[in-house]
């Protein structure tokens, strides 16, 4: 297959390539060089997953401002949760990161009930966006198992059932 003019603007990331000269911050397949050609379609690309995630980044308004990041509890070092909200509440995504790039982590999380003026019992509607699927927490606490070399995050887009209980 040719290559194509946008074949060369994408990253040899998206490929996997990430092997380092050694003692430099640089890439031994690195484009600054020489003109690579690139396998776009060999086992381990995840162009997939970019394209889903830049679906997601266009789909949600939340994931558009720089000044709604908040962090949240993970009880567990390995995962990071954070999650951004447009200010009228109208769109809310959450998100668990696995940091371990090999092995599974799992953990209790708390789902920011408070930020829709809900209390802790409440129940709120999810998207899971990366997998397309829908259902409802009960609860502040909820769990999340990430497996690097399955489903090493989750975005979850969520909406209140309701205000008050």
């Amino acid at each position: 297959m040719a290559e194509t003019i946008s074949d060369r603007k994408r990253s040899h990331l998206e490929l996997c390539e990430a092997a380092a000269i050694a003692g430099k911050e640089e890439y031994i397949d690195s484009e600054k060089y020489q003109i690579r050609v690139w396998d776009w379609n060999r086992p381990g690309h995840i162009r997939d997953h970019i394209t889903k995630l830049n679906y997601i980044r266009r789909d949600n308004p939340a994931l558009h401002e720089l000044r709604n990041l908040r962090f949240y509890k993970a009880y567990n070092d390995q995962i990071l949760l954070y999650g951004k909200m447009t200010a009228a509440k109208d769109n809310a995504i959450l998100i668990a990161v696995n940091l371990d790039p090999h092995h599974v982590q799992s953990c209790d999380f708390e789902v920011p009930l408070w930020e829709f003026g809900l209390p802790d019992h409440a129940a709120i509607g999810i998207e899971e966006l990366l997998t397309d699927s829908s259902f409802q927490w009960h609860g502040k606490i909820q769990h999340v198992q990430l497996d690097p070399r399955v489903n090493p995050c989750a975005i979850w887009r969520m909406t209140p059932m309701e205000r008050n209980s």
